[in-house]
């Protein structure tokens, strides 16, 4: 039994990832949040749905000295997953700066922190987006990084090259640089799911908002070279995410680890486009959504899909879920808001 810290943990991946940890292992888990995008309410519906506890720290990653005599008072430390960062393209856009110190700071002090306790064990929530337009699809890890087409892109390729020269400087560490695509879906009990403290950005919390009348959808362009016009990305579901961290963990714990640094690719490998995505959820909640078109959205990559076969073979990693199981998660999910009346408004 181990005990793995995870950061942002009370946001979307990460509590998910703590309901599957607790549920599925035996790990002790600490939680580190600041709240800056998520809820501690997230926690009362982890515990809701998986009683055993976990240790929770309040505190911002960014404010180093804060941060390490936390986390000192929760003992030793075998493992850590760090979701902790700001993700909205968009917004990365609009303040790119805020982004820079944000993501790349806390990695920082993480690793840091890492570094002074002798933690070995690291796993990095990276992106799809560290591929930029990529000139042939789907992408493996062996695609070359092009250029970022958003300032988050970015954030996430120099994070992964910060992680890469930590470990020339301590050999002993051992990390796994997971690359999302594009995570979506709700938890199977309907039970707890993705909560924008803001106006989301991402399609699928739009489009559960907009099937009850509380955001307007639009699609970001129809002009691009794709099958309808709209951008083709590769949906999968936030459980198979997070089952995905489960298993990069025991692989470290393990010794399986060939690498200093290894990296892998999260994806079912299937390219949708956001107007496929909007059409298998009518089909699920049996309803028409409206939307509208609009202009290309700054710093949104064309497509991008994965080639997932290095996790399936060497992780052990198979995504369940289907296209249209997340969005039935997804509406399920925003039917137990509606119900509980914890909806909130965007128009």
């Amino acid at each position: 039994m181990a005990t793995i810290l995870v950061t942002g943990g009370a946001g979307y991946i990460g509590s998910h990832t703590l309901i599957e940890i607790l549920e599925n292992t035996h790990h002790e888990v600490i939680s580190v949040d600041n709240f800056s995008n998520s809820s501690a309410k997230a926690y009362d519906r982890v515990a809701g749905i998986c009683p055993r506890p976990f240790k929770r720290v309040d505190v911002d990653l960014c404010h180093r000295h804060e941060m390490a005599a936390a986390l000192d008072a929760c003992g030793k430390i075998d493992a850590i997953i760090h979701f902790a960062a700001f993700k909205s393209v968009p917004d990365s856009m609009k303040d790119p700066v805020r982004y820079y110190d944000n993501n790349l700071g806390s990695l920082q002090n993480i690793l840091y922190y890492a570094a002074q306790k002798g933690i070995r064990h690291f796993i990095f929530s990276s992106s799809c987006s560290v591929y930029g337009n990529a000139a042939a699809l789907p992408v493996t890890e062996a695609t070359p990084m092009l250029a970022a087409e958003s300032a988050y892109g970015h954030t996430k390729q120099v994070g992964e090259e910060i992680i890469r020269f930590f470990s020339k400087a301590h050999t002993s560490f051992q990390a796994v640089l997971l690359r999302y695509f594009n995570p979506v879906g709700a938890h199977k009990s309907g039970l707890h799911g993705e909560m924008p403290v803001t106006r989301p950005n991402n399609l699928v919390p739009i489009i559960t908002q907009t099937a009850v009348g509380k955001n307007a959808l639009m699609v970001f362009g129809n002009d691009y070279p794709t099958r309808d016009g709209s951008c083709v990305r590769d949906y999968i579901h936030v459980t198979d995410i997070a089952d995905a961290h489960i298993q990069a963990v025991e692989y470290l714990l393990a010794g399986k680890s060939k690498q200093p640094v290894e990296l892998y690719n999260l994806g079912t490998g299937n390219g949708v486009s956001v107007l496929e995505a909007i059409h298998s959820f009518e089909k699920m909640a049996g309803m028409k959504l409206p939307y509208t078109m609009g202009p290309r959205r700054d710093g949104d990559v064309i497509a991008v899909y994965a080639d997932n076969t290095k996790a399936r073979k060497e992780l052990g990693w198979n995504p369940r879920f289907s296209l249209d199981d997340m969005m039935l998660s997804a509406w399920r999910w925003q039917q137990e808001l509606e119900r509980t009346g914890q909806s909130v408004s965007f128009l």
